[in-house]
C-alpha cells in the first residue's frame, strides 16, 4: 500500500522525541499527526482517525495506559494498532498488554525496529479490514439470500393458494406480474373443449352421496392429470361438465390441434374410469364437444372469489356439442376441422342445428372409442 496514504499518530510530551520520531516516519512517506497528551490524543484519534498510534507511557494528566484503555473500550477503535514507548522494564509491559497495546517499543527507539513493528502491525490492521469487509459481504449475501429465499416460500404459498382457485397458467401469470394479461377483460381467438358424462343424472339419483363423491374425484382427477399435460386451461368444472381452453393466457401456435389431441386422448383414457364403474353397477360414458371462435376473457367474481373466464357463443356451443355428443364421441363444428391435421376416422355429419342456435352448423365426429 502506498504509505502516504497511511495515518500515524505519535504522542510523546517530550517535543524532541516527538521530532525524532516524525523524522523517521516521514522519512519513509507517511503521514504523521502529532500530540503531546493523552486528552489531545484522543481528540485527534476522533478527528483524523489515524491507522496507527505510536503512545508514550509516562505522560502528564492521562498516561499511555488510560488511553490505550479508553482506546479499547470503544468500538471504533477497538482495534486500532498501538504501539506504547516504555522502559526495559517488565512491569510496565505487562502494565501495557493489560491495557490492550499490541507492541511495544523501548527508549531510546531504534529506527529499524520502529520500521519493523509499525509495518508488522499495519499488515495485520489492513488484514483484519479485509476480513471485516469480506464479512460484512458476506453478512450481506446472506441477508440478500434470506430475503430472496422468503420471498420464493411466499410466492410459492401464493402459488400453492392461487392454483386452488385458479388455473396454472393463470396463477403463474399473476406471481409472474403479468397482471394485465390477466385482470383486464380481453378478446382472443381460443379453442374450448367441453366434456361431461353421460347417464351422471340416472346415476346421481340411484347413487348414494358418497358413491357419487368417489366418482367425481376419480374422473376429476384423471381429467385434470390430461389437461395439465396438454397445457390447457381449466375454465370450470361443475359436477360432471368441465370446460377448457387453449390460446389464453398462453398462445398456442395451433390451439385447436391441441384441442382435438386432448379430446382424443380423453377419451382413449376414459374407458379404464368407465369399466371400473360399471363393475360398482355405474353406467356411465363421456361426450366431448371442441368448437374454436372468438371470445371475451378475463377475471370474473367479487372480492375474495374471483375465476378466470371465456365469455363467447364459441363456449355455448361447445357446451351444445358436448350434450350431443354420444357415448365416446367426440364431435366439433368446421373452423375446428379446417385448422387440424388430418385424424381418421373423420365423420361429417352435415349442417345440424344446435339447441339454443336458429342457424344450422356443420359438425364433424371422430368415431367413438
Amino acid at each position: 500500500m502506498d504509505n502516504s496514504l497511511i495515518h500515524i499518530l505519535a504522542v510523546d510530551d517530550n517535543p524532541v522525541n516527538l521530532k525524532l520520531i516524525s523524522a523517521l516516519l516521514e522519512s519513509r512517506g507517511y503521514q504523521v499527526y502529532l500530540a503531546t497528551g493523552g486528552d489531545e490524543a484522543i481528540k485527534l484519534i476522533e478527528e483524523k482517525k489515524p491507522d496507527l498510534v505510536l503512545l508514550d507511557v509516562m505522560m502528564p494528566g492521562i498516561s499511555g495506559y488510560e488511553v490505550c484503555q479508553r482506546l479499547r473500550a470503544q468500538e471504533s477503535t477497538s482495534l486500532l494498532p498501538i504501539i506504547l514507548v516504555t522502559s526495559l522494564d517488565d512491569s510496565e509491559r505487562i502494565q501495557g498488554i493489560e491495557a490492550g497495546a499490541d507492541d511495544f517499543l523501548t527508549k531510546p527507539i531504534n529506527q529499524n525496529d520502529l520500521f519493523a513493528r509499525v509495518k508488522s502491525l499495519l499488515r495485520i490492521k489492513f488484514l483484519q479490514e479485509e476480513i471485516l469487509e469480506k464479512s460484512r459481504e458476506l453478512e450481506d449475501i446472506n441477508i440478500k439470500l434470506e430475503e430472496k429465499v422468503s420471498k420464493q416460500v411466499k410466492e410459492l404459498e401464493k402459488l400453492g393458494t392461487l392454483k386452488r382457485f385458479l388455473p396454472d397458467q393463470v396463477a403463474n401469470q399473476i406471481l409472474l406480474k403479468d397482471k394485465d394479461i390477466v385482470f383486464n377483460p380481453h378478446r382472443k381467438e381460443i379453442s374450448v373443449v367441453f366434456i361431461d358424462l353421460r347417464g351422471f343424472t340416472t346415476f346421481v339419483d340411484s347413487a348414494e352421496p358418497e358413491e357419487v363423491m368417489k366418482v367425481l374425484t376419480e374422473y376429476h382427477s384423471e381429467m385434470g392429470r390430461l389437461i395439465t399435460k396438454h397445457n390447457g386451461t381449466l375454465e370450470h368444472f361443475a359436477g360432471d361438465g368441465i370446460m377448457i381452453f387453449f390460446n389464453d393466457p398462453i398462445p398456442m401456435e395451433n390451439h385447436s390441434q391441441n384441442a382435438i389431441e386432448l379430446a382424443i386422448e380423453m377419451q382413449r383414457e376414459f374407458p379404464k374410469l368407465r369399466d371400473n364403474w360399471k363393475k360398482m353397477g355405474f353406467e356411465l360414458g363421456l361426450g366431448v364437444g371442441v368448437t374454436r371462435g372468438f371470445a371475451t376473457l378475463g377475471m370474473i367474481g367479487f372480492e375474495g372469489r374471483y375465476d378466470y373466464a371465456a365469455i363467447g357463443s364459441v363456449c355455448n356451443i361447445a357446451a351444445r356439442l358436448s350434450d350431443e355428443a354420444q357415448d365416446g364421441d367426440i364431435l366439433f363444428d368446421l373452423k375446428t376441422f379446417s385448422n387440424i391435421n388430418h385424424i381418421d376416422p373423420i365423420e361429417k355429419l352435415g349442417g345440424k342445428v344446435i339447441r339454443g342456435f336458429a342457424r344450422s352448423m356443420e359438425i364433424f365426429r371422430i368415431q367413438r372409442y
